[in-house]
């Protein structure tokens, strides 16, 4: 399944991240309405996100991000992929688990 199913997100509401710099998580998760989904939802989410199943996404995961809702989306830049790493891992520990995730999501 995709993300965009879930989500229901529209092309045009990715196409305003398309361009280096312009990804905001906080403006991509309201744009998609993923604030507003269950905990299941959210947690289906954070498994097409964490690709290595390992219960964690981690930066290389966080900068493909982009690319689980539209094939061909363009890598978030190193900049944008810190910025996403540090506002979700609220433990330090340099990646997101799932909780922390849902708690991103629901800000």
């Amino acid at each position: 399944f995709g993300l965009l199913t879930i989500f229901k997100c529209r092309l045009t509401d990715l196409h305003s991240f398309s361009d280096a710099g312009s990804f905001d998580h906080k403006k991509f998760f309201a744009a998609c309405g993923l604030s507003k989904k269950s905990g299941d939802d959210v947690k289906k989410a954070f498994a097409v996100i964490d690709q290595d199943k390992s219960g964690f996404i981690e930066e290389e995961e966080l900068k493909l991000f982009l690319q689980n809702f539209k094939a061909g989306a363009r890598a978030l830049t190193d900049d944008e992929t810190k910025k996403f790493l540090k506002a979700g891992d609220t433990d330090g520990d340099g990646k997101i688990g799932v909780d922390e995730f849902a708690a991103m999501v629901k800000v």
